[in-house]
């Protein structure tokens, strides 16, 4: 036969494998959101074919991760914490890491000038209780050369507004993501944050009270963290975070998770909570990104914190994350320098505080989601949520104060911020609020 003749055959092929994609990727989801526990069966639609394509990548990742399992532990709180090898972890997935190997611990951490920071009720934070975690009571825990992964469902995927956006801080607000900025108005990224900038910073550090904020919709969060920031606000913008959130779309439940966070463009396309895609290297197998965190504060009641320290480790470059106060925090991992543009040097701006997600429509009242405790920051201590010991690390890799740390909140009768300084504390600041009040309505 001759070649030339079956050019109307061949051009059927990409129109069938198409076809056949759609029809298989559309079962595969009827079939996933009916066992799931997160539908009833019912095919759930896609956008667009890139999409369907996308939810495919994410599934044969998901496989990936666990397929380099070693052990699964069933934490009490329902999550499933898989050990996968180190070696074998999603970061290295990325293109910039391929044949990337862990890195060993930086030799020499940020230097304090004072005594390593205490709790607010007197006790050390050592590296048993740097993130304290229920899926660690059950007794197990993950073997040497491995890390624990909480396990993420196709469920989860489906759970998210978008798809292609899964793992993704939504756009909108504030310039298109999760940051907050000095001519803030309206959007759906609300803050209340205090903020140093215009110079030259190697890191930050704070600890941080843990609150079961509530949150109104599925589609909107709470969250407290720390920002690390270079770039202009715009396309190029690379921010590294981390700290608390409560995301119900995210994590399926309104318990508060310890999460970390990178982007490289504004938001746009790179980057993702916890270990969603490629990037941040785990190194601890002992503390896992994504799961909850307990015990938390309680109104009037005791208050537990966490410490966080991101740093650039100025031999390797990279930017480490470390939980815990002193030289004996717990190091959880790194994102590598290769990851970023302005980051692959130092930070412009350092961040602290609380961004609430209002997905109300315009014209409507304010969402009631809470920001940290749900109280102003007038209620003080053991009632509203606070940073306290905030601290930039600077050229020497020194810890310092951050002096002239300016405060700003987007929507002060909604939530707002106070901040003081000397004792113990140090730097400090309380934040928050309810969202909807007489103030906010």
């Amino acid at each position: 036969m001759d070649p030339r003749g079956s050019p109307i055959i061949a051009s059927f092929v990409p129109f069938l494998f198409l076809l056949l994609l759609l029809v298989t990727s559309s079962s595969v989801v009827t079939a996933s959101a009916g066992a799931g526990g997160g539908g009833n069966g019912t095919a759930v639609p896609f956008r667009s074919a890139d999409e369907m394509l996308r939810f495919q990548r994410i599934k044969a990742q998901l496989a990936r991760t666990r397929d380099a399992s070693v052990k699964t532990i069933q934490s009490p709180d329902g999550d499933v914490i898989d050990c996968v090898l180190t070696h074998l972890q999603p970061a290295f997935e990325h293109p910039k890491l391929r044949g990337h190997k862990p890195e060993k611990e930086p030799v020499e951490r940020p230097r304090s000038g004072g005594h390593a920071a205490v709790d607010a009720d007197g006790q050390d934070g050592g590296e048993e209780e740097a993130l304290p975690q229920p899926w660690r009571r059950s007794g197990e825990s993950c073997p040497e050369g491995t890390i624990p992964v909480l396990r993420t469902t196709e469920a989860d995927v489906l759970r998210a507004s978008s798809v292609s956006r899964f793992g993704m801080k939504p756009r909108g607000g504030g310039g298109g993501g999760g940051f907050a900025r000095r001519d803030s108005t309206g959007g759906c990224h609300e803050h209340a944050v205090g903020y140093v900038s215009g110079g030259q910073f190697y890191g930050a550090k704070a600890s941080l009270n843990v609150w079961p904020a509530q949150v109104a919709s599925p589609s909107e969060f709470s969250l407290s963290q720390i920002w690390v920031i270079s770039g202009t606000f715009g396309n190029d913008l690379n921010t590294i975070e981390a700290g608390w959130q409560v995301s119900p779309q995210l994590y399926g439940d309104n318990n508060p998770r310890f999460f970390t966070y990178w982007t490289d463009d504004a938001y746009r396309e790179t980057g993702c909570y916890n270990l969603h895609c490629s990037g941040f290297v785990q190194t601890s197998n002992r503390i896992a990104i994504g799961a909850a965190i307990s015990p938390i504060s309680s109104y009037a009641g005791r208050q537990f914190d966490i410490t966080v320290l991101i740093w650039k480790d100025p031999r390797q470059g990279h930017w480490w994350l470390q939980l815990g106060s002193g030289g004996g925090g717990a190091l959880v991992g790194y994102w590598p320098s290769s990851l970023f543009t302005h980051l692959g040097s130092r930070a412009g701006m350092v961040q602290f505080g609380g961004e609430v997600v209002n997905a109300r429509p315009a014209g409507a009242p304010h969402t009631a989601t809470q920001m940290g405790s749900g109280r102003f920051p007038g209620e003080g201590y053991a009632r509203a949520a606070y940073f306290r010991n905030v601290q930039v690390v600077d050229w020497d890799n020194s810890l310092v104060n951050a002096a002239g740390l300016r405060m700003l909140a987007d929507r002060p009768g909604c939530y707002d911020i106070s901040g003081g300084s000397g004792g113990a504390w140090g730097t400090y600041f309380y934040y928050g609020g309810p969202g909807r009040n007489a103030r906010c309505p």
